[in-house]
């Protein structure tokens, strides 16, 4: 079992910054970032921005690999670890797998579209040739409440328009 440090708590904040990021641009708070460990150093980063693009596959993890990729100029990302604020999807589960990164640290279990400790569980199929090592719960209750306060809006305002007829 991985040892949390300073780092995998500075790097987390920063991703629950990048959250906080996707709140305010009204995207379903989710950051990301991937870390070199030999330079111990953030090489990519980036909030959700599905709605900004209008595009299903923009999510942060997605974003933050294709980054990190551009930056190495090698699709395998040995001796890189990935930042969530939320439990990846199945899809960026797999991307994370092809990518190869190390270790994923993920805030907050998604128990409706997880896919990692929840749902197809990516990392447990035995098609996947690489199996990071997973490692949860820092900043959770940050992650948590973002997400939670997230969709009370959302839910607040679909019931304001379904009551005025829209």
């Amino acid at each position: 079992m991985q040892k949390i440090t300073k780092d995998n708590i500075a790097y987390m904040s920063t991703a629950i910054d990048l959250a906080r990021e996707a709140f305010s641009n009204d995207e379903v708070p989710v950051g990301a970032l991937i870390v070199q460990r030999k330079t111990n150093s953030i090489i990519a980063s980036s909030a959700n921005r599905m709605r900004e693009k209008k595009n299903a596959t923009f999510h942060a993890e997605l974003l933050s690999i294709q980054k990190a990729c551009e930056y190495f100029q090698n699709e395998r990302l040995v001796g890189c670890d990935i930042y969530v604020s939320l439990e990846p999807c199945a899809m960026c589960a797999h991307a994370i797998s092809i990518a190869r990164l190390d270790r994923l640290f993920f805030a907050v279990e998604d128990k409706k579209s997880g896919g990692v400790l929840n749902g197809p569980k990516i990392f447990e199929c035995s098609s996947t040739h690489h199996k990071p090592e997973v490692i949860s719960g820092i900043y959770s209750s940050e992650s948590s409440k973002l997400l939670r306060d997230f969709f009370r809006i959302k839910r607040s305002l679909h019931k304001q328009r379904k009551s005025q007829g829209m």
